[in-house]
């Protein structure tokens, strides 16, 4: 089993899969693991930002994962992959290694510069204003039979996190160790990340590739730490009712004030030590989810699709 380090990180070196060239060396946290497996694409969490960030969300040279490799300690990873657009360092070149250093400690570039930063990631933010002004902000109605399924979905979604707190998979699970660790600290404060990054993505501060996709993607992890910690404490689906929840967000045509006021309601009852006062807690918190799939004019239905693709992926859900 994977192991992190104290603070939360596991090294990973990103090699070419075809010329076992080392393209570059990256950190990973157990979020931006679970993504790139998901989603087979590399991500990773940058320090320096503190956040998780999708290679290539910007210059579009992503990575398409080929295999992971785990070294005799379990301690680092070994990812081999196809770089898209043959450049994974962010200043142009193949790889990140494109110095040598000399004896008096000097450099000497020994690689050719593949594309220009200055224009690749000028034209990158300019196309993500640009999709953000002629993104559609209101919210269309939902059928009463799309409403059915949305409750249907949430409801599998949650029972499949039940079963992994019920039966310890923690050694082919994250999610599984998550839920056996009873660290609801540590949930909270990943949701609260999450939030930030969902509201970052309305407000184009939090750019993967699209603002409708990447609504969609960090919808699906908002609602994956809410069912974490409603699974942690036990409460039962209808005390929650998360359905009804993230469909009033998706109609309260909430302005940027209303949507801060209720994350900040959310974090605060959630935190609480109180069973019942942080129950009050999940209901902002899948009103969020519906508020920026109004916002970025996306059906409330595809977060939950996107989990249960997921599921379906790891044998979780038929």
């Amino acid at each position: 089993m994977l192991k992190f380090d104290r603070q939360g990180f596991v090294p990973v070196i990103i090699q070419d899969v075809a010329s076992h060239e080392v393209l570059m060396v990256a950190s990973m946290n157990e979020e931006s693991f679970r993504l790139t497996r998901e989603t087979g694409q590399t991500h990773f969490f940058s320090r320096s930002r503190n956040k998780i960030w999708h290679k290539g969300e910007e210059s579009g040279n992503v990575q398409e994962v080929r295999a992971i490799f785990i070294n005799c300690e379990e301690n680092s990873l070994l990812i081999q992959v196809v770089q898209r657009g043959g450049a994974a360092c962010h200043d142009g070149y193949a790889s990140c290694y494109y110095r040598r250093l000399e004896p008096d400690d000097s450099y000497e570039t020994v690689a050719e510069r593949i594309f220009d930063p200055a224009v690749v990631y000028a034209s990158a933010k300019e196309q993500t204003v640009s999709a953000e002004q002629n993104s559609p902000l209101t919210a269309d109605s939902m059928t009463p039979e799309q409403e059915k399924k949305l409750e249907a979905e949430l409801r599998q979604l949650y029972g499949v996190y039940l079963y992994l707190r019920d039966h310890d998979l923690s050694e082919e699970s994250n999610t599984s160790r998550l839920l056996q660790e009873h660290s609801q600290s540590y949930l909270v404060s990943r949701l609260a990340d999450e939030l930030q990054e969902l509201a970052g993505v309305q407000m184009g501060e939090h750019v993967h590739s699209g603002r409708k996709s990447d609504t969609v993607l960090e919808g699906s992890q908002v609602g994956y730490w809410l069912f974490l910690i409603a699974a942690g404490l036990n409460v039962p689906y209808n005390d929650f009712a998360p359905h009804e929840a993230l469909l009033a967000g998706y109609r309260g045509q909430y302005n940027d004030a209303k949507a801060i006021e209720q994350r900040q309601e959310c974090l605060s009852l959630i935190s609480s030590e109180q069973v019942t006062t942080a129950t009050q807690g999940l209901r902002p918190g899948f009103a969020q989810i519906g508020w920026a799939c109004a916002s970025a004019g996306v059906n409330p239905l595809e977060p939950a699709e996107y989990d249960l693709d997921q599921m379906r992926r790891k044998g979780l859900v038929k």
